[in-house]
């Protein structure tokens, strides 16, 4: 059964006993007012005519006549007629039994009588064979010596009429309020619902895949509240699906670049290395055979170490060194000089006395990404410079050349793993698109950062920031 239903149901059952057990209350409290009321109209009548009747008892020609019941049966018949309205019958009897009835003889209770004492009277409320009600209402009195017993009966159907008339109007009206009742309830829990419905909807669209779809309720209310916490649970969903998704397409995107970086420097290796097995070759073949299989090999490796610094970065357990720019610049050009001769570009080192806490290993690994990168920058001979100095918290290490440049769009794109601005000349020039992305992740966990200025046609400046020592011992 739907939660809704329940609420119509239960709203429903709680009205109906409400408005019965009330109405029903009332209907009882009404009818005892009535009788009462007719009760007292009934004794009060009934008091009237024993008063009358002492008068008649208490005449003189009653002592010197006690059996001569004329003159008290002449004063009941007048009164009879007078106040019929008011009694339905009267009757009259002392210890012989009954001596007047003006009517409705056989409705009387004969055993009432014996019930009433001297000082009081007695009633009774009876229904008839023919339906109606009557109260019966007995008292005594004195006539000379003679204990007489006067009755009166009186119409109250009109009371239990009218309690009837009640309990019929109360039927219709409880089965007109018990429907008003269900379609009012039904209404109010289906508005106190449709915010659950409309979660429910939310919660079948984000199951289904939309995690973009949220609930739209703004009420302050308890489902108000649910509602926002639902839709910041399912922000917070969507951000780890998306970064799942984001993580999933990258390693899709590194798999997918490694394995294409490998094929052509091992087809290579391969097939020099099978012509030299194979073959004779004269002296200079020979050479050059071998010198490209070594060449394609210290690529390979590069690449490799590349990947396993870009592993390592996780752990972030380095030792770091106070070390001079100016000297760790220099190994790096000793390093790539023969790639720079061969490319006839010229390197220079302006680099100042400038001292920062660095892994020597991962900071060079950063420099050579970056003279690198610089170098396949220029088509023919150009100019690569470095720069460092010591600013008020920071150094400052510039890596600058002549070369192509690169467009203001790819800027925000370029550290990406395996992104290259030109697909074709980083291909051909054995770039596989992880050097920007590696130096990034070595400046971060130097707590540094990395910035390109870029110009078309002019060249590209890549500007490293690291705390410096003074720096980091004032902190």
């Amino acid at each position: 059964m739907r939660f809704g239903t329940k609420i119509m149901i239960v709203f429903t059952v709680m009205l109906a006993l409400a408005f019965g057990i009330g109405g029903s209350l009332l209907i009882v409290t009404s009818t005892r007012n009535s009788l009462s009321q007719s009760q007292d109209a009934a004794a009060n009548a009934h008091t009237l005519i024993l008063y009358t009747i002492s008068a008649v008892s208490s005449a003189p020609q009653v002592e010197t006549h006690i059996r001569d019941y004329n003159e008290l049966l002449n004063a009941l018949t007048r009164m009879d007629a007078q106040g019929g309205k008011s009694w339905r019958s009267l009757r009259l009897s002392d210890s012989d039994g009954e001596i007047y009835v003006s009517r409705e003889r056989g409705l009387y209770n004969n055993n009432l009588v014996n019930s009433v004492g001297s000082d009081k009277y007695s009633m009774i409320a009876f229904r008839s064979e023919t339906g109606e009600y009557y109260l019966q209402i007995a008292g005594q009195f004195q006539f000379g010596s003679q204990l007489m017993y006067l009755e009166s009966l009186h119409d109250i159907t009109h009371v239990f009429a009218g309690r009837q008339y009640q309990l019929l109007v109360f039927r219709r009206m409880l089965i007109i309020v018990v429907l008003l009742g269900a379609a009012l309830s039904w209404i109010l829990s289906f508005l106190m619902t449709r915010p659950l419905h409309r979660l429910s909807r939310v919660t079948r669209r984000i199951a289904s895949g939309d995690l973009s779809y949220r609930a739209d309720h703004d009420g302050k209310d308890e489902i108000g509240v649910l509602a926002t916490d639902f839709n910041n649970m399912t922000d917070r969903l969507e951000e780890n699906i998306n970064e799942l998704r984001d993580t999933m397409r990258r390693q899709e995107e590194f798999m997918g670049g490694l394995a294409h970086e490998l094929k052509t420097p091992l087809t290579s290796i391969i097939g020099y290395a099978d012509l030299l097995r194979g073959h004779s070759l004269s002296e200079d073949d020979r050479v050059d055979a071998a010198n490209y299989i070594f060449l394609e090999g210290r690529r390979l490796e590069v690449l490799s170490l590349r990947l396993l610094d870009l592993i390592v970065l996780k752990k972030r357990d380095f030792t770091f060194l106070p070390i001079k720019i100016k000297n760790i610049v220099e190994d790096t050009t000793r390093l790539l000089q023969p790639a720079l001769d061969k490319r006839e570009v010229s390197m220079k080192n302006e680099c100042d006395e400038t001292e920062c806490m660095i892994e020597p290993d991962l900071f060079m690994s950063l420099l050579v990404n970056l003279i690198d990168n610089a170098r396949k920058a220029i088509d023919d001979s150009g100019a690569i410079i470095i720069q460092s100095r010591t600013l008020d918290d920071f150094c400052e290490i510039r890596v600058s050349d002549n070369g192509r440049g690169i467009p203001e769009e790819e800027l925000t794109k370029i550290k990406d793993a395996f992104y290259r601005v030109d697909k074709s000349r980083s291909r051909s020039q054995g770039g596989v698109g992880l050097g920007l992305r590696l130096c990034d992740e070595i400046a971060e966990l130097h707590d540094g950062e990395i910035m390109i200025e870029s110009e078309l046609g002019v060249g590209t400046t890549v500007i490293v920031r690291l705390p410096s020592i003074v720096a980091e011992r004032v902190s």
